[in-house]
């Protein structure tokens, strides 16, 4: 009896999740992935098929770069900066596959105390 590694699972489960959800141009979709060095997010207007912003932890405002929950939270308020300063205030979450808890958890709770609303 085969089993699926880690990769199809979350492969599987990010599908599932975008069949769900849709970024438009007033409420963009915030898409989330890390590796085991960085962490990165994009708001994606998926109508017109665009990267409207992006941060990681390969940023200059961001000194410390390491996958870890201290530096997903520095993440997580540059994206919601960078959405403010693209008057984006609504966005959809995509957590990509990945469980919400840990880094995935404090990226977003650190964008909803920058001002985001989803």
């Amino acid at each position: 009896m085969s089993t699926l590694n880690r990769k199809a699972i979350r492969s599987k489960v990010r599908t599932r999740i975008r069949k769900k959800i849709h970024g438009t141009a007033e409420r963009p979709r915030l898409a989330v992935h890390y590796s085991n060095k960085n962490i990165y997010t994009q708001l994606i207007n998926d109508d017109a098929g665009i990267t409207i912003a992006a941060a990681s932890t390969l940023d200059k405002e961001i000194e410390n770069g390491s996958a870890n929950i201290s530096t997903s939270e520095k993440v997580g308020s540059l994206i919601a900066k960078r959405a403010k300063d693209n008057k984006i205030v609504e966005v959809v979450f995509d957590r990509g596959g990945f469980v919400f808890h840990g880094k995935i958890k404090a990226l977003a709770d650190a964008a909803r105390e920058e001002g985001l609303k989803f």
